[in-house]
């Protein structure tokens, strides 16, 4: 059955992949939807540990659907598109598990907004990253106002946005939006290595690293560090705290289960 998201999972990781290649990809109602639906699949699977989202054909994906938008009448039909959106875009950014992004083509607008909820960005040389709404006579909904400078300068950021323009792999890899390049054809290869990394930790730190991060970002310090030392006391109960010690003194991995 034809789907414009595929799940497969490989070892310990989700790939959930864009498949509109005819369409590079673009990201209507339905890609909200199944996103959202598959994060639902995948949250309490004790089998995945790790997200990457790639894209099929020739791009990660062009931005929003603009046939779906063309087709709104009223403001309100928009807005309840951007909110679908912005719904999903967040419920990945939140999920326990972290998320990466494997970049190829380019990724523009919606499909940037995409990439910028995930966790970690891997793009192949000679990617572009933008976010073009000006040039439409509009701005980013779905979150690239508020997310692209909280990962770039400000400055960068306001070029970016402001002027349409998009910026290449090499340089956003410079500026830290992107973890990891990648050569042309091996995003998903070298995204799914750092997924297999991130997997190796332990659920519950990894999960509570990520809110940690996340929320302590919007903290003053002293609260955040608070934040930080009640986390840690409570993982320090945990099964896989005693199992990684353990396996620290015996000098092998640890075999970790999330308890």
């Amino acid at each position: 059955m034809n789907t414009v998201l595929r799940t497969e999972l490989r070892d310990r990781t989700a790939v959930l992949t864009l498949d509109r290649p005819g369409q590079l990809n673009a990201i209507g109602s339905e890609t909200a939807g199944r996103l959202k639906q598959a994060l639902a699949d995948i949250r309490d699977n004790d089998d995945v540990r790790a997200l990457v989202i790639t894209g099929a054909g020739r791009a990660f994906s062009a931005g929003a659907d603009l046939g779906e938008i063309e087709s709104f009448t009223t403001p309100g039909q928009f807005r309840d598109f951007v909110g679908r959106l912005t719904e999903a875009f967040a419920l990945l950014e939140d999920f326990p598990k972290p998320s990466v992004a494997a970049v190829h083509g380019f990724a523009f607008g919606g499909g940037l907004e995409l990439a910028l909820a995930c966790d970690l960005r891997v793009a192949e040389r000679g990617t572009r990253l933008g976010l073009p709404e000006m040039k439409l006579g509009v701005l980013p909904g779905a979150g690239g106002t508020q997310r692209l400078p909280r990962l770039l300068p400000p400055a960068i950021a306001k070029q970016m946005i402001l002027t349409g323009e998009p910026i290449d792999a090499e340089r956003a890899h410079a500026l830290g939006l992107v973890n990891e390049l990648a050569e042309p054809g091996g995003a998903l290869k070298t995204a799914e290595a750092l997924a297999a990394k991130l997997t190796a930790g332990a659920p519950l730190a990894l999960a509570a690293g990520k809110r940690l991060i996340d929320y302590g970002l919007g903290m003053d310090l002293e609260a955040a560090i608070a934040y930080e030392r009640e986390t840690v006391a409570v993982l320090f109960c945990t099964e896989d705290r005693t199992e990684g010690l353990k396996a620290f003194r015996e000098r092998r991995p640890g075999d970790f289960r999330g308890v």
